[in-house]
């Protein structure tokens, strides 16, 4: 089976130019495109939550859209949301350590 032409990842693509012109004001996000999904691009932000807010209201995604979950047994926030925009299906993600969520004890647990 070969692997599919650049084309199959077009509206991606084209979407993230649209992004550069548009919302070049914005925070610089890591940037996914992927032949398993060709249609989507994954905008993430990682150490907070700042850049995913941002680019959540500049797509205008509702608060109420967003999903929210925790890893790493509770240390790691996690918001995702998605949007369909010029053809492409655009996930946002964020991660963000929980206050306190460095692993470290608090003194009343310690105390315990």
């Amino acid at each position: 089976m070969s692997a599919p032409a650049l084309s199959a990842l077009s509206a991606p693509l084209l979407v993230l130019r649209l992004f550069s012109a548009e919302f070049a004001h914005l925070p610089a996000p890591a940037l996914g495109v992927s032949t398993i999904f060709p249609d989507r691009l994954e905008l993430s932000f990682h150490g907070d939550l700042a850049g995913f807010e941002a680019w959540r209201d500049a797509l205008q995604i509702l608060p109420s859209s967003v999903s929210y979950h925790e890893h790493s047994s509770g240390r790691t926030r996690v918001l995702t949301a998605e949007t369909d925009y010029g053809g492409a299906r655009v996930h946002l993600i964020g991660f963000a350590q929980m206050p306190g969520g460095d692993g470290a004890r608090s003194r009343q647990e310690a105390g315990r």
